[in-house]
Formats: structure tokens, C-alpha cells, sequence
């Protein structure tokens, strides 16, 4: 009776948001994953039979590698965003797609031998009919962050039935278990961030120009001017790296117009490839690791708007750069809890910090988690074997 509930309260605003929808796909931003995702536009089930994984976006994909490297069949994978489902499409050996939503998972979910979510993807028609088309379920790397924990707590009943579709839950931290435990999670293991165990790999060699290297990396709207307004030339040179390619032009107006009455240099990276002038903007997806090999200090995004709850720290932080990111990082308070030597400063902070990085010490990784306990469930629950098949 509730899913049949559920269902129909999801077809109602499945209908109330259609004009929103509507209009936000013509934003390039949307306009593949919402025709794929609200009116299953070159979104046809999967044909092949395998391992499934489902994560939301670019890093919890990214985070899938150490397990994919580890099974031998049929990989498909589904996600929410852009950058996820182009981060799956090279991890996947099957197909990818993008998860509709939730009204179209009775019909569109096919037989699966395993089902593994990740993080915080708790969508309970997925659960459900993946487990009626006969796979087991697996939620990984599960978190209960601190800003929604009250609520998560208010909707127990809910959650309840989530995780009781669940097969086995593996959470990042002890806290996170009891946080599950009290949602109604059962067969809990804790592995730590399984994120951290995905070291970042560099495809090619940068040539580090002279002087500071200064990353502003993963920048949302409006993040890019408040870190001009921060800093100066003295300090080093700026390397911007927006978050989404969508902006890649908006981005390069806005600094052509700051640097306008300076005798700043500035240019495109896909126009020359260097890192010499004052100001580079990165407008090439897939450069960000081999920068931030080459960098001293990285100013992480998604942290100094509301809204966005801050990006993956790891990477900055393996290559050992002095790391500052803004006071919105409610997403990613684990991963912080992992590592030592960051600061995080409010929007109006930031200049201050920027004058003082000489004394600001290299972040570095203290913490560690694993995927064994993963693998070896897969082997014996999908395999019958401890050692795959």
C-alpha cells in the first residue's frame, strides 16, 4: 500500500515541477539530464545484466574506481549530473545512464545481480524494485551530515522503509552508524571514507611556471569575483577552474572586465596551454588533477556560497597545497574530519588569509578508509566465492 502511496504523491509533483523543468532545459547546463531524466530521452533501460552502481555526481563517481577495478563483469552505472555520468562513462563497462525520476523506476529497472548506492542517494523506488528484479542492495561510503541529520530524524518513518530494502549498509564513521542505526539502518560496517582510497592520478606532467601557484579551483557563480576581490598579483599567480564548463565563457567575460584597466596578463587555457600569466582561466575538462600536482595553494570552491555544501578536499590535499575554502562545507565535514592543516574562513576573511600564506602549513590526508570489506561482501553475497568468480 505505500509504495502505491508514494507512487502517486511522486506523479503529483512530478506534474507541479514540469514547467519549471521545462524551462530550465534550456539552460546547456540541463539540457541533456533533464529530457534524459524527466521524459526518458535516449534513456532506455539497461540491456545488460551486471553490477549497478548509482552515485550522484563527479567526485562519488570518481570514488568508484578502487571498487570497479576490482569486479570482473558487466559495470552500468547511473547518476544525477553532468559531470557525474561523463566520470561514469569512463569507469563504466556496460552502460550508463541517467537515474530517472523516481515515478519511472517501477517500469524501468531491470534484473540486476547487485545493486551499490552511494553516500547519501537514498531514493526508495530504486531500493525497492531493484530488489524485486532480484538484486541484493548495497549502500556505501553512508553519511548523515550534521544540517540533516534533525530533519532525516523527523521522517524516521520514511527512512525506516528505505533501509529496510537495504541489504548491508557501509558508513563512514562510527557517528554515521549511530545516525543510521536510529533511521532504522541494520547490518552496518564502518570502513571509513572510501573516497580516500582513490589516489588521485596525474595523466601528464605540468611545467610549474615561476613564482606561487594559486588555484581557485571548482568555482561556482559568484565565487569568482569575490576571489579577485581577494587577491593580488604579489601573491601569486591565479589559475581558475570553474566547476562547470557551462560557464567557461561567462567566466572569461568576467575577468576580461576586471583586468580591463590593469596590465594584468591573461589568457585561455585552451588557447595556450601554460600557466604563465597573472590570471589563466582553465577551460578544459580533465586538467584539474595535473594542476593541482603543480600548485602551492588551492582555493576550494562550493564553499563560499549557500547551497552547494563545498567540494571533495582530498585531491588538494594529496599533492599537499596549502588548501582555504569558505564556511558552506556542510556536504563535506567528513571528509574534512580526515585531514589536518586546512583553513576555512567566511567570504569576508578571505583577502585576510591570502596576506598570511606564508605561514600557513601544507594540508595533508590523516585518516584512511577502505573497500576491502566491500569487495569481499560482493565476492561472497554476488559470487558465492571469496575471491570473485
Amino acid at each position: 500500500m505505500f509504495k502505491y502511496l508514494y507512487w502517486i504523491v511522486g506523479l503529483l509533483l512530478y506534474i507541479l515541477s514540469l514547467p519549471l523543468m521545462l524551462h530550465k532545459q534550456r539552460k546547456p547546463r540541463y539540457k541533456e539530464r533533464i529530457p534524459a531524466r524527466y521524459f526518458l530521452k535516449n534513456n532506455s533501460k539497461f540491456t545488460k545484466s551486471g553490477i549497478w552502481f548509482h552515485s550522484c555526481s563527479l567526485g562519488e563517481t570518481r570514488g568508484l574506481q578502487p571498487i570497479v577495478d576490482c569486479i570482473d563483469d558487466v559495470i552500468n552505472m547511473s547518476t544525477i549530473t553532468n559531470t557525474g555520468f561523463n566520470e561514469a562513462q569512463r569507469l563504466s563497462r556496460g552502460e550508463v545512464r541517467y537515474l530517472p525520476f523516481d515515478i519511472f523506476l517501477p517500469f524501468w529497472i531491470t534484473a540486476q545481480k547487485l545493486l551499490i548506492v552511494t553516500e547519501s542517494e537514498y531514493w526508495y523506488l530504486l531500493f525497492l524494485f531493484a530488489k524485486k528484479r532480484g538484486a541484493k542492495t548495497m549502500l556505501i561510503n553512508a553519511r548523515i551530515s550534521d544540517s540533516h541529520y534533525a530533519r532525516y530524524r523527523k521522517l524516521r518513518w520514511f527512512y525506516k522503509r528505505v533501509f529496510a530494502q537495504i541489504d548491508i549498509v557501509f558508513a563512514q564513521s562510527n557517528k554515521d552508524k549511530e545516525r543510521l542505526e536510529v533511521l532504522g539502518a541494520k547490518n552496518i560496517q564502518v570502513t571509513g571514507n572510501t573516497k580516500l582510497v582513490n589516489i588521485p592520478k596525474v595523466t601528464h606532467t605540468l611545467s610549474k611556471p615561476s613564482g606561487r601557484v594559486i588555484v581557485a579551483a571548482s568555482t561556482h557563480e559568484t565565487e569568482e569575483a569575490l576571489i579577485f576581490k581577494a587577491w593580488k598579483r604579489e601573491q601569486g599567480r591565479l589559475v581558475i577552474v570553474p566547476r562547470h564548463p557551462e560557464r567557461f565563457d561567462a567566466v572569461d567575460a568576467l575577468i576580461r572586465a576586471y583586468i580591463e584597466e590593469t596590465d594584468l596578463s591573461y589568457h585561455r587555457y585552451s588557447e595556450r596551454e601554460t600557466l604563465d600569466a597573472d590570471i589563466v582561466l582553465v577551460d578544459r575538462m580533465g586538467e584539474l588533477i595535473n594542476i593541482y600536482a603543480i600548485s602551492d595553494v588551492v582555493i576550494l570552491g562550493g564553499g563560499f556560497v549557500d547551497g552547494v555544501g563545498g567540494h571533495n578536499p582530498i585531491e588538494p590535499a594529496y599533492f599537499n597545497t596549502i588548501l582555504i575554502t569558505g564556511e558552506w562545507i556542510y556536504n563535506e565535514i567528513s571528509i574534512y574530519a580526515s585531514l589536518e592543516h586546512y583553513s576555512i574562513v567566511n567570504n569576508e576573511a578571505l583577502p585576510g588569509i591570502l596576506e598570511v600564506l606564508d605561514t600557513l602549513e601544507a594540508c595533508r590526508i590523516v585518516q584512511s578508509g577502505t573497500v576491502e570489506p566491500i569487495i569481499a561482501y560482493i565476492n561472497q553475497e554476488v559470487y558465492g566465492s571469496s575471491d570473485g568468480h
